[in-house]
C-alpha cells in the first residue's frame, strides 16, 4: 500500500507528537562497524546528536526521545506552532538565519547577522510567514537534520548519491499511552539490538542523556546539563511552571507524561531487564501505580516497547484514538486497532 501524503499524517497547525524513522540506504553502515568492510562509523552518531541538540535549540519544535542505531535513528517530535506564532518577527528572522546563515566564521559557525541582513525576512511579510511556519514543520526539522549528515559522510566515504532513503517514516502518537510506549521502544532500541544492556549504558539515546543530567545541579537559562535541550518528562503541574524561563537549547517547558522523569526511568529500567531476560519477572512495588496511569497492564507494556513499530504503522495509541484518527482520515479503520485492543486491554 502505498504512503499517505504527509499533508494527511501531519497537522502543521495543530500541536502533535510523532514518531520519525530515518534509515541509511546504502550497505555502509551510518554508524558503528560495518560487518562486511570492518571500518567503524561510531563518530557519526556524535555528529547526529550535535545537529539534533542544536535544531532543538532553533526550531519551534520539542525532542521527547531520540536513539541513533547502526543504520538508521528513530526521533519522537512534538511540533509546537503555538510556540513560533509568539516569537517575534525579528527572532524568526534570527533563527532563519542560524539555519541557513549567508555568511560564516572561520570556524564554519554562523556569522552575526547584521539587521540588513534580518530585514531581508522581516520587511518581505509573504517570505515571513512562510518561514515562521516552516520554524514548526516536523518535515523541515528532518531535512535539517538529515542533509547535513549525508553530505558530510559521502565527503568522509569520498562518493557521491543517496545516503538515506527517499522518505522517512512518520507516524502519529494519538494519546500519552502511545507517546509513553514509543518513547521506550526508541530508548530501549540498543538493549533489544543487543548493543548495550542497559539504557544508562545506551549511549546517543535519549534515556542516557536524561540519566546523566539527572544529578547534576539545576541548569540555568542558558542549558548546559546533559539532557536539557530534551523535552520534560513531566507535564508542568502548574501554569508556572510552564512558563518559567526557557533553555536556550529547547524550545520550551512542557512535558508529555502524567508521570515524573524518576518514575520513567524505573519503569524504563525494568522494562530493560525483562527484555533483555526475556520474561517479565517481578514487577516492582512501585510499577503496577505508574502502569496503572498509562493505562496499560504489564504484559501490554512490554509488548508494546518490544515491537512498537510492528503493532502500529500509519499511526499509534489506544482503541478509541485509533478509531477517531480513521474518523478524522475518512477511512474504515487504520491497522493496529486490534493489536491495540490486546495490549489496552482492560486489568481485571
Amino acid at each position: 500500500m502505498a504512503r499517505m501524503p504527509r499533508k494527511y499524517v501531519v497537522e502543521e497547525t495543530e500541536v502533535g507528537v510523532y514518531h520519525c524513522i530515518n534509515r541509511c540506504v546504502r550497505r555502509a553502515f551510518l554508524c558503528g562497524t560495518d560487518p562486511l568492510t570492518g571500518n567503524c562509523f561510531d563518530h557519526r552518531r556524535e555528529w547526529i546528536q550535535k545537529r539534533l541538540e542544536t535544531l532543538a535549540g532553533l526550531l519551534a519544535i520539542d525532542v521527547l526521545g531520540f536513539a541513533v542505531m547502526s543504520n538508521h535513528l528513530h526521533v519522537v517530535l512534538r511540533n509546537r506552532p503555538d510556540v513560533v506564532a509568539e516569537w517575534s518577527d525579528e527572532e524568526v528572522a534570527r533563527r532563519w538565519w542560524m539555519l541557513f546563515p549567508q555568511r560564516r566564521e572561520k570556524d564554519g559557525s554562523p556569522a552575526t547577522p547584521k539587521e540588513s541582513d534580518l530585514g531581508m525576512v522581516t520587511n518581505n511579510p509573504e517570505k515571513l510567514a512562510e518561514i515562521r511556519k516552516r520554524l514548526s514543520n516536523i518535515g523541515w526539522l528532518m531535512r535539517c537534520l538529515a542533509e547535513p549528515i549525508a553530505r558530510r559522510a559521502n565527503k568522509e566515504d569520498d562518493c557521491s548519491g543517496r545516503f538515506w532513503e527517499g522518505r522517512y517514516k512518520c507516524q502519529p502518537l494519538l494519546d500519552e499511552a502511545a507517546v509513553a510506549a514509543c518513547m521506550a521502544y526508541v530508548d530501549l532500541n540498543p538493549v533489544r539490538a543487543g548493543m548495550a544492556t542497559t539504557p544508562e549504558g545506551s549511549r546517543f539515546t535519549s534515556a542516557f542523556e536524561r540519566i546523566s543530567g539527572r544529578n547534576e545541579a539545576p541548569a540555568t537559562a542558558q542549558g548546559g546539563k546533559p539532557g536539557d535541550w530534551l523535552s520534560p518528562v513531566e507535564l508542568a503541574r502548574e501554569v508556572a511552571d510552564e512558563q518559567q524561563a526557557t533553555p536556550v537549547n529547547r524550545a520550551s517547558n512542557r512535558g508529555c507524561l502524567s508521570i515524573s522523569q524518576d518514575e520513567y526511568l524505573r519503569l524504563l529500567d525494568w522494562s530493560g531487564r525483562s527484555l533483555r531476560a526475556g520474561k517479565q519477572g517481578r514487577i516492582p512495588a512501585e510499577l503496577p501505580d505508574i502502569l496503572d496511569r498509562l493505562n496499560v497492564s504489564a504484559e501490554g507494556w512490554l509488548s508494546l516497547v518490544s515491537d512498537f513499530s510492528r503493532l502500529f504503522r500509519r499511526a499509534a495509541g489506544t482503541p478509541s484514538s485509533l478509531a477517531k484518527e480513521a474518523e478524522h482520515r475518512d477511512r474504515a479503520w487504520l491497522h493496529g486497532v486490534r493489536n491495540a485492543q490486546e495490549v489496552f486491554r482492560q486489568k481485571s
